[in-house]
């Protein structure tokens, strides 16, 4: 009798709901070719060993015809095909069994905890009793003329560069908080993490720190997506918002399929792997950004593809390699899976909205969106689009210049003052 192995049963039965667009769009198609140039016309019959899996895993059904390989795997018994066919599915449940604690992250060592990290900055306490960890910038905030809540790019903490001179916030009589989103540096951890999550810790720091009740935002690369929520979220809370080379989603809904595959074929190819991953298969993040078999993210494992003006950026910044590898080591402290995974996953994962959805609640201009035209890391072709779904959004396109924009004093500088006064400098590289 010909049987076969329903190919969802094994997922379901370890909680894996997400694998099915995994398997059928990456992994699936790739096993089954394999196994089609193993078994070609032979019949498997139950067997002591087949019963044993069956009954402790899987569900087997009534055959289907042989050519819809798409959901299922036969097994065949009467030739030498068909003894090699049962070694191989043994070795893949054996070798299931073993991968399996692999693909589990370590717990997070929580700062504060007895076995984690200390704590060694001012922390407030969320309602649902998380911490985030802050830091002051600027004039106090009792006498400010601008109040600034700002969200940090992926991998970076509260310390991040980008943030303005404390001579040009004073200039400005600006006040900026800066905090390490949840996961990074000595804020706790947020296993339910989402873009709205992190807009209303953004919402609440700025409440518990006596803001006010309107205050601006700006977020930089990875740190854009948590402005996008405030837009979306809390946009009455608002004077102003700020994007600065902010990343995208290429699964948003409203971009072209051939613009984003556009710009998704531009990353390099272990790139486009890290994001299919986050997207379809968030639980085997962690497994694929740590294991050596083969390249993982760019960004995570240092070679990262660079612009000729990035490139400059870093050597100006060589002199200060020894204090940037103490913050990387400071981002992660708590361990890589609940800030730089699981950043992946919320930023690249399904989005509860579309941002280019998003009406314009500021007839006054204050939502900016800069972006350099050298950028390999976010290809500004999508950019471009989203601004023309978004015109009432003030878009500056910086001509020569990468990813790395907010690391350039001189353009750091600029932006700062652009997106709190509205007056527009010239742009001078460093």
């Amino acid at each position: 009798m010909r049987m076969i192995m329903n190919a969802t049963t094994f997922h379901a039965k370890f909680g894996f709901s997400s694998l099915s667009p995994f398997i059928q769009k990456v992994v699936h198609p790739l096993l089954l070719t394999s196994a089609k140039s193993l078994y070609t016309s032979n019949k498997f019959n139950q067997t002591p060993i087949f019963s044993l899996i069956k009954a402790q895993h899987f569900k087997i059904l009534p055959t289907k015809p042989f050519n819809h390989l798409q959901d299922s795997i036969f097994f065949h018994s009467n030739s030498s095909q068909g003894m090699l066919g049962k070694v191989l599915v043994v070795l893949l449940v054996s070798g299931l069994a073993w991968a399996f604690p692999a693909l589990l992250p370590p717990p997070p060592r929580i700062c504060g905890s007895p076995d984690g990290p200390t704590v060694t900055g001012p922390r407030i306490k969320l309602r649902d009793g998380r911490h985030l960890a802050y830091k002051e910038h600027g004039v106090p905030k009792e006498t400010a003329k601008y109040k600034v809540v700002y969200a940090h790019s992926f991998g970076s903490t509260r310390y991040e560069s980008a943030i303005a001179s404390l001579e040009t916030l004073e200039e400005l009589g600006a006040y900026v908080v800066s905090f390490d989103r949840p996961g990074y540096g000595e804020s706790d951890p947020h296993p339910k993490r989402t873009i709205q999550t992190t807009a209303l810790d953004m919402e609440e720091l700025a409440d518990q720190l006596g803001l006010g009740p309107k205050f601006y935002v700006m977020g930089y690369s990875m740190g854009g997506h948590s402005v996008w929520g405030c837009l979306e979220y809390i946009p009455n809370r608002l004077a102003g918002a700020a994007l600065v080379a902010p990343v995208v989603n290429y699964w948003w809904p409203s971009f072209p399929a051939n613009l984003s595959t556009e710009g998704y074929n531009l990353q390099l190819s272990q790139d486009q792997w890290a994001l299919r991953v986050a997207h379809y298969a968030p639980w085997l993040v962690y497994w694929w950004n740590t294991q050596k078999w083969f390249l993982y993210n760019s960004v995570l494992s240092g070679k990262l593809k660079m612009s000729p003006p990035d490139l400059e950026v870093v050597s100006r910044s060589a002199k200060h390699a020894n204090e940037m590898q103490k913050l990387k080591e400071y981002a992660v402290k708590q361990g890589v899976f609940e800030s730089l995974h699981r950043d992946m996953m919320v930023g690249f994962g399904k989005w509860d909205f579309d941002p280019m959805d998003l009406k314009n609640l500021f007839p006054n201009g204050s939502v900016h969106l800069w972006h350099g035209d050298e950028d390999w890391v976010v290809p500004v072709i999508l950019q471009r689009y989203v601004i023309e779904r978004l015109p009432w959004i003030n878009y500056h396109e910086i001509p020569n210049v990468g990813h790395l924009v907010m690391h350039d004093p001189a353009m750091k500088e600029v932006i700062w003052k652009t997106f709190l006064t509205g007056e527009k400098e010239q742009i001078v590289h460093s």
